[in-house]
């Protein structure tokens, strides 16, 4: 029978503790026992149960006391207490205490199982949060920010200056950047860690969309409203309010927003109410506002209260050096996820990939790891599997460009060509290329993986017959 989890039965009667073993293990459950408190806290390294189920009346240590002990451990187990009728005050204490359940003896088994079904299933319930919690810190996490280079120090310094404070942020940069983890970065290094962290994608919507997202409105106040609905504003109330691309916002949402930058208040879209909230807004875009303020598309006023502290994220490409660590970082979170076993890159991936410019900077970056760790069919990443717009581009000729080959792409078109050029002669080749023709013959067993158009001229070479063949051609 399938175990259904580990119960440890702790009684001193042997006969009730070992009928009631004996029950469970029908049941399917993996069932130890222990004869008192002491016994049953020393099979805990070797056993770990899900449940204890414990009577309150022991010699030594109670079961309210073993409770409390338990509910001390790290990985604490649900504890079912067992108490004599009429001794209902001691099971409200171990309650208290701590434990998940309590039964009157004599043990109705059936009250026990829904009991037991209901303590599993709750333990499940808190594991699947956790990990999902987990999840969640993991994504915003400030260690998710991942880079040594100078320009991303730089980044991290300002960061933890800011933090604290209660000032108005900035962030500029391309698209990909990471605009959204240095934000939530601040967020989470500041006093407002415990409050919400509310975003909000200003491009997304629409104007009248866009304003009853940021404030709220009320009831009636448009078609549709058939309710009164509370804005970002207000649900980030003690937090932090992210605005992604700021400088897409229309000018009417312009006056507002510095309204509330300036008094801390507003008004639902269609009602009378001023509401005060105690936000820090932290703003992003990839446009750059001063040239919007100068052609008049961006209240310059709104912009220095925007930009109380500027922070400009750096393009991939001005930060080649943290690109193999990027890379691993993805790696190690994509094929968790698609339990996948990839050991790591080949060298020509690595050098593949830190030669390229990425203009969807860490994004692109991020969606090519996970489109190779999906098609990989190899221990190692190979640079076949990533996308085409990122393997090195050719030439009319067909020779790869340069800046933007590998040494390996070089090497293999300065192979393939000579091949062809000799009418597939490897011992030929191999006199021109000043290698050895098993040098050519190795390569020629790698690039059969290769589409078989790139191949097609490569043909294993059949000496001529006569004496006088050289020992190279002999090879």
């Amino acid at each position: 029978m399938t175990r259904r989890g580990r119960i440890l039965v702790v009684d001193d009667e042997v006969n009730a503790r070992t009928a009631l073993a004996e029950l469970l293990r029908d049941e399917g459950y993996d069932v130890e026992t222990a004869a008192d408190a002491f016994k049953a806290l020393g099979k805990f390294e070797a056993f770990s149960p899900h449940v204890v189920v414990t009577d309150l009346k022991m010699p030594g240590m109670d079961g309210i006391e073993l409770v409390k002990k338990l509910r001390g451990m790290e990985d604490a187990p649900a504890v079912v207490v067992m108490t004599a009728f009429g001794a209902v005050q001691s099971a409200v204490d171990a309650m208290r205490a701590g434990a998940a359940e309590y039964l009157t003896k004599p043990l109705n088994f059936d009250e026990l199982t829904v009991v037991l079904d209901k303590v599993f299933e709750q333990q499940e319930l808190r594991r699947e949060t956790r990990q999902l919690r987990a999840r969640v810190r993991d994504r915003v996490a400030p260690n998710n920010i991942v880079g040594s280079a100078p320009p991303m120090q730089r980044v991290f310094e300002i960061v933890d200056q800011v933090a604290p404070s209660r000032a108005t942020v900035l962030i500029t940069g391309e698209s990909g950047t990471g605009k959204e983890l240095v934000a939530s970065a601040i967020h989470q290094r500041s006093p407002r860690a415990n409050g919400p962290f509310i975003k909000l994608h200003c491009a997304a919507l629409a104007e009248s969309l866009l304003e009853s997202e940021l404030f709220g409105h009320e009831r009636g106040s448009f078609t549709g409203a058939m309710t009164r609905k509370d804005g970002r504003f207000q649900l980030a109330d003690g937090g932090t309010l992210f605005l992604d691309e700021i400088g897409e916002i229309s000018p009417a949402i312009q006056v507002k927003l510095l309204r509330f930058l300036q008094e801390h208040e507003f008004e639902r879209v269609g009602g009378t109410q001023t509401i005060r909230v105690d936000v820090r807004i932290v703003a992003a875009t990839n446009r750059n506002l001063v040239e919007e303020v100068a052609k008049g598309r961006f209240r310059e006023d709104l912009y220095y209260r925007l930009n109380v502290v500027g922070l400009e994220m750096p393009p991939l490409r001005d930060r080649r050096t943290d690109i193999p660590a990027l890379a691993a970082f993805f790696l190690e979170r994509y094929a968790k996820e698609n339990t996948k076993a990839i050991e790591g890159f080949g060298p020509d991936t690595i050098e593949l990939m830190s030669s390229y410019d990425w203009p969807g900077n860490v994004r692109e970056l991020e969606n090519a790891i996970e489109r190779a760790v999906v098609l990989a069919q190899t221990p190692l990443i190979e640079a076949r599997f990533l996308p085409p717009s990122v393997r090195p581009k050719t030439t009319p000729s067909g020779m790869p460009s340069i800046p933007g080959a590998t040494m390996a792409d070089l090497e293999r078109y300065a192979i393939i060509e000579t091949l062809k050029a000799t009418g597939g002669s490897t011992s030929r080749a191999a006199e021109l290329l000043g290698i050895s023709v098993r040098t050519i013959q190795y390569r020629l067993h790698q690039y059969n993986e290769a589409p078989r158009s790139e191949i097609a001229v490569v043909r294993k070479e059949k000496p001529t017959p006569g004496p006088s063949l050289r020992s190279s051609e002999r090879e």
